[in-house]
């Protein structure tokens, strides 16, 4: 009789977020996909923080003041501006998300240069959101 051997078979565990973010080198298509997900879970849960100061802004002009002495504190505008990155973010990604539903840049280097060109767009777009937050111009 022959005898069965044993094929060593890579073993697949579950990996963990710190594994994910430092273990693994992902391509920039693949930060851009973990990043459109975290910006939209962002916005999602500043959602009711978003209502309650479009309702100030437009309730009365007690409610502005309310609303402009919120926003004029540094630290209320780091969250705005963090805001501010997630919808541009996830904005500009979903538009890079609807031309690959029509079988545009699907290739490699395609995906790899429409990720990095999201990624310079948004991080363009937010620098103007900064500026014009924190007074600039």
């Amino acid at each position: 009789m022959t005898e069965v051997t044993k094929v060593n078979r890579p073993v697949y565990r579950n990996i963990s977020i710190p594994q994910i973010l430092f273990a693994y080198r992902l391509p920039p298509a693949g930060i851009l996909s973990i990043l459109h997900r975290v910006s939209g879970a962002l916005l999602f849960l500043a959602l009711p923080f978003l209502l309650w100061l479009f309702e100030k802004s437009l309730t009365s002009e007690m409610s502005f003041k309310i609303f402009t002495d919120v926003t004029g504190h540094w630290y209320v505008k780091l969250v705005l501006l963090a805001l501010s990155w997630g919808y541009l973010h996830h904005f500009c990604a979903g538009i890079r998300h609807l031309l690959m539903d029509t079988h545009m840049g699907l290739e490699k280097a395609q995906a790899r240069t429409s990720a990095l060109i999201v990624f310079a767009v948004s991080i363009v777009l937010t620098l103007a959101v900064a500026a014009k937050l924190f007074g600039v111009f």
